[in-house]
């Protein structure tokens, strides 16, 4: 699988791609089984929390890997067992839920230090390194984005910057990939592959 294959470069989704000035012209939308797994998990299913992993923890972990390098696995564990443990005080829909996992998950990755900073995140060619060249902050946007596919208000949530910088951010980390991979056109699920089984 090519490097172009996993950031989904000219694989539109839903017929629509991410040109030239990195304007998405449709967003995911909510996720019915998450909502439901979600509700369910609260009430003490453990299939239901298992469904939540499994529907969340590839675009978390993708998300980490950006961010944090080698160190992404421990990160995401402590912040599953943090997840788990305040489930019960949730409130909302499964997007809201990708929105406060990855709060969570960024919280334990920023309260880390950092082991040689973006020398710690992986090398070579893969979708994660080519992420890691990006500037934190675009890579940050760009991960938030599409890998865990949390919307533009969600994304400037979990960073905590207004909206309009944080579609700058991941317009640019957008712009920088397109670069890297030699074209200039990256489609909307540009890193949502990130994290997931190759």
């Amino acid at each position: 699988m090519t490097c172009r294959t996993l950031l989904g470069v000219g694989r539109p989704l839903g017929g629509r791609t991410l040109g030239r000035r990195g304007h998405a012209q449709r967003v995911p939308t909510g996720d019915p089984a998450l909502d439901t797994a979600v509700a369910r998990a609260q009430d003490g299913d453990e299939t239901a929390f298992a469904a939540v992993y499994r529907l969340v923890h590839p675009g978390l972990l993708g998300y980490l890997r950006g961010i944090a390098g080698d160190e992404a696995e421990d990160i995401a564990a402590a912040a599953w067992r943090e997840i788990a443990r305040e489930l019960p005080r949730f409130r909302g829909d499964g997007r809201g839920f990708r929105g406060w996992t990855a709060s969570i998950a960024r919280r334990h990755a920023l309260d880390r230090p950092r082991r040689g900073g973006a020398s710690a995140r992986r090398p070579g060619h893969s979708p994660e390194a080519l992420v890691a060249r990006l500037p934190r902050a675009q890579a940050e946007a760009v991960l938030l984005r599409h890998a865990v596919r949390l919307d533009e208000p969600a994304v400037a949530r979990v960073m905590r910057r207004p909206r309009p910088v944080v579609r700058v951010l991941a317009r640019r980390g957008l712009r920088s990939l397109a670069r890297l991979l030699g074209t200039d056109e990256v489609t909307h699920d540009v890193a949502r592959t990130l994290g997931e089984p190759g």
